[in-house]
């Protein structure tokens, strides 16, 4: 009796593991993902207070989270994705220097800071600022290539495309778009084999800048990101550098 109630008690706990050991790999697993999903880089208040003390720029902040600068009287809106994980009040200094410029500019606040989860938020933007003449679609790494993807798409209501140490990964080669493709010399996160992979989705008329000493956390303001090389400029330099040229590629689509 006693032989056959210790393996009774061997097989319980045998069942036992069986059945807490997955589940405390799901745990982990949760634990782990929902800590990802809630982690992000805030944008730097500081940094940007004393980028913006000389812009006075209209702005508000829409129910759906969206950021809004500019009054939407402006003839050319850019409607622009941030970066994977990345606060969207970081890329502000970069909106309010194109919308002192007449630029009418729309953040779109991603689920999770991830525009992969809403490829399709500037639906409608458009359609509620009527006064606006010619829209572009511009992103941030993660948001440039869902903002492409979604030109892809809807690429017969814009006039171009801004991308900021991202690429197109379809194919926008004949869509007549006129693009413009910004990366540091420093970048250390963008995907380079990507990058050059995927050259052939752009216009053979795609503009190209590189900003020398430029890195991929520069075109916002949220601090060091993690895997980034060592800038030689300062951000508020690499965002004057990527208004400009922003800015001069609208010029140039509108002449």
């Amino acid at each position: 009796m006693a032989g056959n109630k210790q393996t009774d008690t061997r097989k319980r706990g045998r069942l036992i593991r069986q059945i807490l050991i997955p589940l405390l790999i799901l745990a982990i697993l949760a634990g782990a993902c929902a800590w990802y999903l809630t982690s992000y880089y805030p944008a730097d208040e500081t940094a940007i207070a004393a980028f913006s003390a000389d812009l006075a720029v209209e702005e508000q902040v829409l129910e759906n989270g969206d950021l809004i600068f500019g009054t939407g009287q402006e003839a050319c809106g850019l409607i622009f994705y941030p970066g994977g994980k990345v606060a969207e009040d970081a890329y502000a200094p970069l909106m309010r220097q194109l919308a002192a410029n007449g630029v009418f500019c729309v953040i779109c606040k991603m689920p999770c800071h991830l525009a992969v989860f809403d490829e399709n938020a500037a639906d409608g933007i458009r359609e509620a600022y009527p006064a606006v003449q010619r829209w572009y679609m511009g992103g941030h790494s993660l948001g440039g290539v869902m903002a492409a993807s979604y030109l892809s798409r809807h690429g017969d209501g814009f006039d171009g495309l801004i991308l900021l140490a991202s690429y197109a990964s379809k194919d926008l080669s004949g869509s007549g778009l006129s693009i413009l493709s910004v990366y540091g010399s420093e970048d250390g996160v963008m995907n380079r084999r990507s990058y050059e992979q995927n050259r052939s989705h752009l216009p053979e008329d795609a503009v190209e800048l590189v900003i020398e000493g430029g890195c991929h956390a520069g075109f916002g303001m949220y601090g060091p990101q993690r895997g980034d090389g060592t800038p030689s400029i300062s951000g508020a330099e690499q965002i004057r550098r990527t208004a400009e040229a922003i800015l001069a590629l609208m010029q140039k689509t509108e002449a």
